[in-house]
């Protein structure tokens, strides 16, 4: 018997940027899990809406979805209730070490977080710099400011600076329980906006 040598195809390495905030999503679910079981607050992460068109039945009592499309863009990612408020969110990570895209927003979530804004909700974005591996919670009235400068011909911007995150943003602890503690970030803003109110 001979063994010729097998020519092994190279292996593209290829990046599922769908998995991309997965890490960060599960750190906020097993916080939210902590917060829950605390008695501290009821948020959780919102299922995606999904229309299925086909199902196979390898069995009489197992069905499997073989295709299914996403029916409308997801509004944000989080939502619950602490304190009595309506809280909502969304989780984005950046590889940059000088700004968060803002195309890593998408429109849809943008009019989403301005609704809740408008309904008095707590609104506001968890950034994550994994260059520096910092957390960030970003006010919302910040995320707006941003996202209507890039449509300004004069202050044209397709970024939010790190500098403003460090600025204008709360850092987000990290610790064992919880994950992510960022109810202490939304203790600050809910103190800067009661202070800046008198």
């Amino acid at each position: 018997m001979v063994n010729y040598p097998i020519k092994r195809k190279k292996q593209v390495k290829s990046t599922n940027y769908a998995n991309l905030g997965m890490t960060l999503e599960s750190d906020i679910e097993s916080t939210n899990s902590y917060y829950l079981d605390m008695g501290i607050a009821v948020i959780h992460k919102k299922p995606t809406p999904i229309q299925v068109v086909n199902v196979s039945y390898p069995a009489r009592n197992k069905a499997k979805i073989t295709e299914a499309y996403y029916k409308t863009p997801s509004t944000t990612d989080f939502n619950g209730i602490y304190k009595g408020m309506y809280i909502d969110f969304d989780a984005k990570e950046t590889n940059s070490k000088t700004s968060m895209p803002l195309k890593n927003v998408h429109p849809h979530q943008i009019d989403h977080l301005r609704n809740v804004d408008k309904q008095k909700g707590i609104s506001f974005l968890i950034v994550h710099f994994k260059a520096y591996n910092e957390y960030y919670l970003l006010p919302a009235q910040v995320l707006f400011e941003y996202w209507d400068m890039q449509y300004d011909k004069e202050k044209g911007r397709k970024s939010i600076p790190y500098s403003t995150f460090v600025e204008r943003a709360y850092l987000i602890p990290f610790g064992y329980q919880p994950r992510l503690d960022y109810l202490k970030a939304v203790n600050l803003l809910l103190a800067s906006e009661t202070s800046s109110d008198h």
